[in-house]
């Protein structure tokens, strides 16, 4: 199993996982399990991969070819959550969904939980959307988050 790991004063994890929407809930199950390992807060970080994720999977799958999820943290603590598929012509965009539709507001939610994001293209035909998070600023919307009984999140089956 993939564990973030220390390597260059940064911690990292990278995982190649099947571009299916089991591939997509295990990509969050693994940040959750990382994260908690390291007492760090996981909530907000567990929404935004599972946005980038659920795209990967919807609208970046190419038959037979996986999707990358990246998790790095370092100093500060902030932590860079990238996920690269290989449908580069297919870029997201942050633009509010009308009140009826029933998609389209998954990159607002990762801009409202996330410091920053952007999206890299190269070498083709890769796509990276990733998303920075500042894990230690008083705007960060799970700072401080503890579990009361002291105990990992339930796993779940992916």
């Amino acid at each position: 199993m993939d564990t973030l790991s220390h390597v260059n004063q940064e911690t990292r994890l990278v995982a190649m996982l099947p571009s299916t929407p089991r591939g997509a809930r295990a990509a969050r199950t693994l940040t959750v399990d990382q994260l908690a390992d390291q007492g760090l807060p996981f909530e907000g970080a567990a929404q935004v991969v599972a946005e980038l994720a659920a795209n990967a999977v919807t609208h970046g799958r190419v038959p037979g070819r996986s999707f990358r999820l990246a998790l790095r943290i370092t100093d500060g603590p902030t932590l860079r959550i990238e996920v690269s598929d290989t449908r580069r012509e297919f870029t997201p965009l942050a633009a509010p969904a009308g009140p009826g539709a029933e998609s389209g507001r998954g990159l607002v939610l990762v801009a409202a939980f996330a410091s920053r994001w952007g999206i890299d293209h190269g070498p083709a035909p890769l796509k990276t959307v990733w998303a920075e998070m500042d894990l230690g600023s008083p705007i960060s919307p799970d700072r401080g988050f503890h579990d009361p009984v002291g105990q990992r999140p339930v796993p779940h089956d992916i």
